[in-house]
């Protein structure tokens, strides 16, 4: 026994009514709970009882493995994402399950698989693998059982809101969605199912096409081999920063020399839509510039031309998400190519400018709502982890 054993161990934070109660004791997962392996569900019948994969719920069926709380964490493929589970479950042999916990709570134990960096406990060189043998070997400190209690309730409380946020979230996300299907004309139609009171006795939307509203300009990469080219302060937007509308900044950032060499810069309120990468296999990815910045050659640049509003532009090319990914046909090694002049050629309709403004400002509004909405969450998850840090002792000593 190792002398962090024999004193055991304390957080940096404990609840006032444990300020002087036991020290946590450290103990192996074998000594907690035992690990289950998942079965094979394919001779089941249909049903309602959930089946899980390591990524994942899959399907519905009628037997369960497990009934009880239970913590789960991938044995094959998606190792680091613990799954907490309560009722009745079955799970896939690439996943496994807790049960016959002792002297502790599964919540608790949740909380402390959260913590746990699964990847340095992979097994594989190729796909990520872990075995029961090691999970069981692995030491974590637990206090006494009330003491897991508050923890745990106090990180599920957390979870709560957090669950909360992100489904108000979700329904902004839909809403947004639906709003945009009645705000734009199908290719069908002249004018959308949803038009502002200032216009609906206005003159129908008019045709065109994407190439006469907007000029494409290409982008470029600056050579990776020169390192007078890189780590600057412009940004450089490839398909990896391309997650959401607005775009503030970016991973890689050039310098000017690169810039002088020939790397494409593009103003603030530029719109970028990707036109060659895997993405476009299952999304076309579209952002405005916020900033100045400069892109990737499998990117393009689309610049409103005059008496155009740039964020309409943006808005009505996400409405026509569909007909983009369409086009989108295979180049080499299975990689998606979006051509230049198929989008050029893409018919659009379009409102007069007055119009055109008031849309866009309507989605911005709701795009603001969104981004509050995300930063709302990501501060409550930058809590948990803060707090987690401070509710529990390094895995670093435990480990010690």
């Amino acid at each position: 026994m190792t002398n962090l054993e024999k004193k055991g161990l304390l957080p940096a934070r404990r609840f006032p009514e444990f300020q002087y109660k036991a020290e946590w004791q450290v103990k192996t997962f074998k000594e907690l709970f035992t690990i289950g392996n998942g079965r094979d569900y394919k001779h089941l019948a249909s049903g309602d009882i959930p089946v899980y994969g390591s990524g994942g719920y899959m399907r519905s069926v009628n037997d369960y493995l497990y009934d009880g709380e239970s913590v789960c964490i991938g044995r094959k493929g998606t190792i680091d994402n613990p799954i907490f589970l309560t009722g009745k479950f079955w799970t896939v042999d690439t996943l496994f399950y807790t049960h016959s916990f002792k002297d502790c709570l599964p919540k608790f134990i949740y909380a402390i698989f959260q913590q746990i960096n699964w990847v340095n406990h992979n097994e594989a060189g190729g796909v990520p693998s872990l075995s029961k043998t090691n999970l069981q070997k692995i030491k974590v400190a637990v206090p006494k059982l009330d003491e897991q209690r508050k923890i745990a309730d106090c990180l599920t409380s957390i979870d709560e809101l957090i669950t909360t946020q992100t489904q108000k979230l979700d329904a902004l996300k839909t809403h947004k969605k639906s709003l945009m299907q009645k705000l734009f004309p199908t290719e069908s139609e002249t004018v959308p199912k949803l038009r502002f009171s200032l216009f609906r006795d206005t003159k129908e939307w008019e045709p065109t096409t994407v190439g006469k509203i907007a000029d494409l300009k290409s982008g470029g990469t600056p050579s990776k081999g020169n390192p007078e080219f890189w780590n600057g302060s412009i940004p450089w937007a490839s398909a990896k920063d391309m997650k959401q509308l607005f775009l503030d900044d970016t991973i890689d950032h050039i310098t000017r020399t690169a810039v002088d060499a020939g790397a494409k810069p593009a103003p603030a309120g530029t719109i970028l839509i990707l036109t060659r990468g895997m993405t476009l296999l299952k999304d076309v990815p579209i952002c405005i510039l916020n900033r100045e910045m400069s892109y990737n050659q499998d990117v393009k640049a689309l610049k409103p031309k005059k008496d155009f509003n740039g964020r309409f532009l943006a808005y009505l090319l996400l409405s026509c998400k569909q007909r983009l990914l369409n086009l989108v046909d295979i180049a080499g090694h299975g990689t998606g190519r979006l051509d230049t002049e198929k989008l050029k050629a893409l018919s659009v309709m379009l409102p007069q400018p007055a119009e055109q403004q008031l849309i866009a400002d309507c989605l911005s509004s709701l795009e603001d709502l969104l981004t509050a909405q995300s930063q709302k969450i990501n501060a409550l998850k930058a809590h948990k982890k803060g707090l987690m840090q401070q509710l529990f002792p390094t895995m670093d000593e435990v480990d010690a």
